[in-house]
């Protein structure tokens, strides 16, 4: 019997606005399965998902609902083999060594699903980059 190789695993942290790393998890999980371990971090744990979120995660097939963001954590970021920042890189603890990406992304005016939908389109187009470059076709 061998051993399967170890996932890569990928931590989305954003700080001040969890609804981002809860996107990048859901559509990372979403477009690599189980061949990549997923987890998103925020300032402290939600008890619910932001609906304009849900919403328009939901018109790309996606559903969120039940997803909460994990506090963020020393440990947290040690165990992941990439940590991305989400506007927040300040606040996250650095490691010697660790591999960082800092997605920056831009505040739309207005709120709601209308203020979401252009953060969600290029969060999917940065983690669609990600998985080429880690080698990993998309699932869809």
């Amino acid at each position: 019997m061998t051993a399967s190789a170890p996932r890569t695993s990928v931590l989305f942290v954003c700080v001040h606005n969890a609804g981002r790393s809860q996107m990048g998890a859901a559509f990372l999980s979403h477009l690599a399965g189980d061949r990549i371990e997923v987890r998103s971090a925020g300032s402290a744990p939600a008890e619910s998902v932001n609906p304009s979120v849900v919403e328009a995660m939901k018109e790309v097939g996606i559903d969120i609902s039940a997803r909460t963001p994990k506090i963020l954590t020393p440990q947290a970021v040690r165990s992941s083999d990439v940590v991305i920042t989400m506007g927040c890189g300040d606040a996250c603890p650095v490691f010697p060594g660790k591999r960082y990406l800092d997605w920056q992304l831009d505040d739309p005016a207005g709120q709601g699903v209308d203020a979401v939908r252009p953060i969600r389109d290029a969060v999917e187009q940065r983690v669609r980059g990600l998985l080429a470059e880690l080698g990993i076709p998309a699932t869809a």
